[in-house]
């Protein structure tokens, strides 16, 4: 049984098994009777290295057994783990030659958050988003059949991936190709309901077990020439399975069925697998986990312990109190429980991200006004879509990464109907340490092209607030773009105010070069204003532009700089150099934002730094466009 910790280590464990185990060469060299002391110290390292360097860990503590029993039993790097999202790999990365770097876990030119390929030959695919798991794994299993070479192939999806419609597209295909594919399903919220109990695990040891395999696969082929017999003997197996399994679901897709298992069940997990390895076609282990399984505090909050901040040395002396400031995710929440008060028409929809996207009061009081349509984000937009045809007034709270994902349905379900449909997009631009798979960084680019399409970038925290209500409050497509964490601090207005449809306000006034700041980026503009002496102004809204300012500028300025969080390529400064092109106005134009890269995971502050979108780099790019 796995220990149970109920405190994070504040040194370094003593760990000598695991110190032993280097790559998956050395784990599959131990006794298999000493997997299960590997596992504790495992999890027991887990938890003080995420102490150390922040990060994800309630689904790493939870795959422990998992993780080892794969590395055990496969071949890996030449056997393919693809595991999805990547949440739950820190152990895998453990395992696979990356223990000492775990301390640099999310910070500026250490580990990755996320599996990623070219950081080690283990990580077989990267990701970030879900539910790519299983297109990913039939691919390389398909590649490999093509190659002629003999390879096993697993994709690991958990509960709330297999939410996702992706994940049974590519279920679909697997099994009109046959592949040779083990789909593990990792079910640790029972969003998929499992049977616990002596009978069901009694039933999965038979239907994994050598002897009734060779007998299903014997009674197939005696039988293939009574198809009336073959029949009658699949239904009673399928009938068998249907009293005792969850579901019949993955049989009628054409996986063969197994489970559901207990995944914390080492002797369990290595009896199953050793024996599933081998089978030909597509089969779908079933596994029940705990997230945060084997330290107390997260098995009973484990969405309180999704993460974990990094854990700072004791201090003697005690700490100045810190400003208070409000998270944008939160101001997003309370103007929408502000909104659904007074008017019935609002519904709140998120694709499984009520906590991250502040959704949580809302959800509490207006029960039957909120819809987490699980990751299912083309649905998510869709469906706002048909309430808008209802005169509803529904308002998508999705991260600005996520709704690339839902791009199709924005454009030919909510825009080219002309939709009254409000987009709340979270974290957008650079998001720190989550990385590039995270960052919303397009947002922009892919929306500003589409008609009928309302883009508003506040600057800070209450004209977040106004420009939710500005956009609401406009009769169809509308998006309003604010980052992840804190604003600057600014106080909340408790009236909501519509403000000017397309329109900015000049902050400071200044010589010969104008700032154009898009976002919440105005702070480190206006730093770099003040340093170069420089116009300021705050546009507001990408689209409509603000014409009649830009206008304004560009006559009474020699140079236009234009600041975005957001790729430069397309972005709100593309915007300005199309209207001013277009007007034939000729000024110099110096286009600030991200560049055409992906920036790699940091700190925020290190990224805006790394991309001169902090005000030193800014008014550094001002004097070095100014000095010729």
């Amino acid at each position: 049984m796995a220990k149970t910790f109920t405190e994070i280590p504040r040194e370094r464990p003593a760990t000598p098994l695991l110190d032993r185990v280097i790559t998956p060469a050395d784990l599959r060299a131990l006794p298999r009777e000493s997997l299960g002391e590997l596992a504790d110290e495992l999890r027991e390292f887990l938890l003080w290295s995420v102490s150390q360097s922040g990060g994800h860990f309630g689904a790493g503590l939870g795959v422990i057994e998992l993780t080892v029993a794969l590395h055990y039993l496969y071949d890996t790097p030449h056997d393919r783990l693809v595991w999805d999202v990547g949440h739950q790999t820190y152990p895998h990365k453990i395992l696979t030659g990356r223990r000492e770097r775990m301390t640099t876990m999310r910070s500026k030119g250490g580990l990755a958050g996320f599996p990623k390929r070219d950081e080690s030959e283990y990580d077989t695919f990267g990701v970030g988003h879900s539910s790519t798991s299983i297109s990913a794994a039939l691919g390389m299993a398909l590649g490999a059949a093509m190659k002629a070479e003999e390879r096993r192939v697993v994709a690991v999806i958990g509960d709330g991936a297999m939410t996702a419609g992706m994940a049974f597209e590519a279920m679909h295909h697997a099994a009109a190709t046959r592949a040779n594919l083990l789909v593990i399903l990792n079910d640790n919220d029972m969003s998929i309901s499992h049977s616990v109990g002596g009978l069901s695990n009694y039933f999965a040891r038979i239907w994994a077990s050598k002897s009734y395999i060779a007998l299903r696969e014997g009674g197939k082929k005696a039988l293939a020439k009574m198809p009336a017999a073959w029949d009658f003997m699949r239904r009673t197996e399928e009938g068998m399975k249907g009293m005792v399994s969850p579901d019949t679901l993955f049989e009628a897709m054409g996986f063969n069925y197994i489970g559901p298992i207990d995944g914390h069940d080492m002797d369990e997990l290595l009896r199953v697998l050793a024996n599933m390895r081998d089978l030909k076609g597509p089969q779908l282990l079933h596994v029940y986990t705990t997230k945060g399984k084997g330290f107390a505090p997260a098995e009973a909050d484990p969405i309180g312990y999704h993460a974990l901040t990094k854990l700072e040395p004791v201090k003697t002396a005690p700490a100045k109190p810190a400003v208070q400031k409000k998270k944008y995710q939160d101001v997003f929440g309370e103007w929408l429980c502000d909104v659904a008060e007074v008017d019935r028409r609002l519904v709140g929809i998120t694709p499984a991200m009520c906590e991250g996207s502040g959704m949580v009061e809302f959800r509490a009081r207006f029960p039957h006004r909120y819809h987490d349509v699980a990751i299912a984000e083309q649905h998510a937009v869709t469906l706002a879509a048909g309430l808008a045809c209802e005169q509803q007034k529904p308002v998508v709270a999705i991260y600005s990464t996520f709704l690339q994902r839902a791009y199709d349905q924005l454009v030919h379900d909510v825009a080219l109907q002309n939709l009254d449909v409000t987009l709340a997009l979270d974290r957008a631009g650079l998001v720190g340490e989550d990385g590039p798979t995270h960052s919303g960084a397009f947002d922009i680019a892919y929306l500003r092209s589409v008609p009928n399409m309302v883009i508003a970038a506040p600057s800070d925290e209450n004209e977040c607030r106004q420009l939710l209500h500005t956009c609401w409050l406009h009769a169809g497509p509308a998006a309003v773009r604010y980052p992840r964490g804190t604003g600057p601090g600014t106080p909340l207005a408790r009236q909501l105010v519509a403000l000017p449809l397309g329109k900015g306000v000049v902050k400071r006034r200044g010589e010969r070069v104008a700032i154009l700041n898009f976002g919440a980026l105005l702070g480190e503009a206006a730093r770099a204003a003040d340093d170069v002496d420089a116009t300021l102004a705050d546009m507001r809204f990408v689209k409509p532009l603000d014409e009649a300012l830009v206008r304004e500028l560009a006559a009474g300025h020699a140079l236009l700089v234009t600041v975005e969080d957001h790729a430069v390529m397309g972005g709100a400064g593309s915007a300005v150099n199309e209207f001013l092109a277009a007007q034939g106005i000729a000024v110099p134009v110096l286009n600030l934002g991200i560049p055409d890269r992906f920036i790699e995971h940091a700190t925020r502050a290190e990224m805006l730094a790394e991309c001169a979108l902090d005000a030193a780099g800014i008014a550094a790019a001002i004097r070095a466009r100014t000095a010729h």
